[in-house]
């Protein structure tokens, strides 16, 4: 008896476990997920509702609906130079910053132009002045960038730069005061 119980249990919860996603479209191109799209990436989101309408058009995928992502690129921009294939390897190799100095780390949002050179546009955080310096100085005699593009023109694109050296230091742990 123990065993029909668990079989119909789990018969009547497989409906239930099932969850469903509404559809997403990239640029055109049905994904399975946007969660890895970075923000400052996407120009405008768009939210179709699960109706008539919509599944007509793009079928009983859309039956909880459409969500169409529009990126401000249809191509991303890349970096890769000298065997580095991300920008923040790159700066770890090329930036002066000795396993004798404590760890520092900067989070810095940087603008690629259409020529494909990299600008600091906003210093989000960085836990030495110096440190910093030394950052984008690399980044200014970093070598260019492959673009971003839209419809086969080169555009600018936003791009976040988190960096900790040395890498196998961990940063000081700074006084806090909680105050309840």
């Amino acid at each position: 008896m123990r065993i029909i119980s668990i079989v119909v249990a789990l018969l009547l919860g497989v409906g239930v476990a099932v969850a469903r996603e509404p559809l997403y479209v990239v640029n055109g191109r049905v994904v399975a997920s946007i969660e890895d799209i970075p923000h400052e990436d996407i120009e405008r989101i768009d939210v179709l509702p699960a109706n008539e309408d919509t599944i007509a058009e793009w079928g009983s995928e859309a039956s909880e609906g459409v969500i169409i992502v529009t990126l401000r690129y249809d191509t991303a921009a890349t970096f890769v130079a000298e065997g580095y294939d991300n920008f923040t390897d790159y700066l770890a190799h090329t930036v002066r910053w000795s396993d004798m100095h404590p760890a520092e780390r900067v989070s810095l949002r940087v603008k690629v132009d259409v020529e494909g050179r990299a600008t600091v546009t906003e210093v989000l955080d960085a836990t030495s002045r110096q440190f910093l310096r030394c950052v984008e100085r690399a980044i200014a005699k970093a070598p260019l960038w492959s673009p971003a593009m839209r419809d086969g023109e080169a555009v600018e694109s936003l791009h976040l730069v988190n960096l900790k050296l040395p890498i196998n230091k961990a940063l000081a742990i700074e006084p806090a005061v909680i105050l309840r």
